[in-house]
């Protein structure tokens, strides 16, 4: 009974895995594994209890409170006169907090939640939301003009001019040029 069993496991072994058993044992199957992430290293396949011993390490041991990467540890501190080279360079650092990545999604979702705002005449949202699409994707065309058009409504008719002025540098003939122009010569009689 047993004699069938092992040869029906032989028989699906050799079904599920054709060529290896046709093959046979491979003659690396006695030293140790033939493959790994290191076969080529020569090193790797000796099988440690055939005579060879394995590779030491030339470093001395490490004490109980030492850590071994105490060894690559890189020095990243500045340079001795890095600090009178570059007088200003601590504060780039706290500036940084405040910049927004680029980020067109965010751009755009700010642009649509802007022009809700914008249709509800709430003017005071519907900037900030303009002016936080231009943090995210300066020179956006659309925010850059919906931000002129709540700027005039709001009456702040300075800052609206420049930002009409700065839509048409991004867009000359854009689709609302001619509206841009208009307001800018309706701007200019205030």
């Amino acid at each position: 009974m047993k004699a069938a069993g092992a040869w029906t496991l032989g028989l699906a072994v050799a079904l599920a895995c054709p060529v290896a058993a046709q093959q046979g044992p491979r003659p690396q199957d006695s030293a140790g594994p033939a493959d790994g992430p290191m076969t080529e290293n020569p090193r790797y396949n000796q099988n440690p209890l055939a005579g060879s011993a394995p590779p030491r390490s030339d470093a001395p041991p490490l004490s109980a409170n030492e850590s071994s990467s105490d060894q690559t540890r890189i020095d990243l501190s500045p340079p001795k006169a890095d600090e009178l080279a570059h007088p200003d360079s601590g504060r780039a650092a706290d500036n940084a907090t405040g910049v927004h990545q680029w980020n067109p999604l965010r751009a755009m979702k700010d642009v649509e939640i802007g022009d809700f705002y914008y249709k509800k005449g709430n003017y005071a949202a519907a900037l900030d939301r303009f002016r936080e699409a231009l943090q995210y994707k300066p020179r956006d065309a659309v925010a850059t003009f919906k931000l002129a058009q709540t700027l005039e409504k709001s009456k702040q008719f300075e800052q609206a001019r420049a930002q009409y002025e700065a839509y048409l540098t991004i867009l000359k003939d854009g689709p609302s040029a001619g509206e841009a122009m208009k307001a800018l010569e309706r701007l200019k009689k205030q």
